[in-house]
């Protein structure tokens, strides 16, 4: 098995009611869904990478409320890149982020570009590149209606066609460029 660069005594497990990795402790009995302070986050991107991501995003996969059309609800996916100034200033890449905001926003249109040139899709690029725990599932965020998100990620998502990639777009949560899948 891949070490995962955890320190000594943590380990990834999965939660089955989110269906998502998380970092337990056997010994302290804590869990959390950030990395532990002194993870080898590079180790972690890598370990992620090859043994919690979802395969391709399904559409049959569906949501909570299979085909959402008949509800008023999309279906997208994101990448996040947070930044210190984001709501909460940690992820499942790294416990604490220090980059400023203007060092986000150059990262996140390095990701813009390649999607836009056809080097990557949205997908690919969040199973390691985005702070949202939703890359495990490349991204995917499932069905979601008005209200369910913040405003302006609900604005811009909501505007764009199935298979259209938004511009990048700020919240709390940090800066996000949206594929809306359905």
């Amino acid at each position: 098995m891949t070490d995962a660069g955890l320190p000594p005594g943590w380990e990834v497990r999965h939660s089955n009611s989110k269906n998502l990795p998380y970092y337990f402790n056997q010994s302290q009995q804590m869990s959390r869904w950030e990395p532990p302070p002194g993870t080898d986050t590079e180790k972690l991107k890598t370990y992620m990478a090859e043994n919690h991501s979802a395969p391709e995003i399904r559409p049959e996969a569906g949501g909570p409320n299979g085909n959402a059309a008949n509800n008023g609800k999309i279906r997208a996916s994101h990448l996040l890149v947070k930044h210190r100034d984001s709501r909460r200033p940690s992820s499942w890449r790294e416990s604490e982020i220090k980059r400023t905001k203007e060092e986000a926003m150059s990262i996140i249109l390095g990701h813009e570009a390649r999607i836009r040139n056809g080097q990557s899709s949205l997908g690919q690029l969040a199973v390691s590149e985005s702070d949202c725990s939703s890359a495990r599932k490349m991204g995917d965020l499932g069905f979601f209606g008005r209200g369910d998100m913040q405003k302006e990620f609900e604005e811009a998502a909501f505007q764009l066609k199935p298979g259209e990639v938004s511009h990048v777009v700020e919240t709390a949560s940090g800066l996000h460029l949206i594929e809306r899948l359905e």
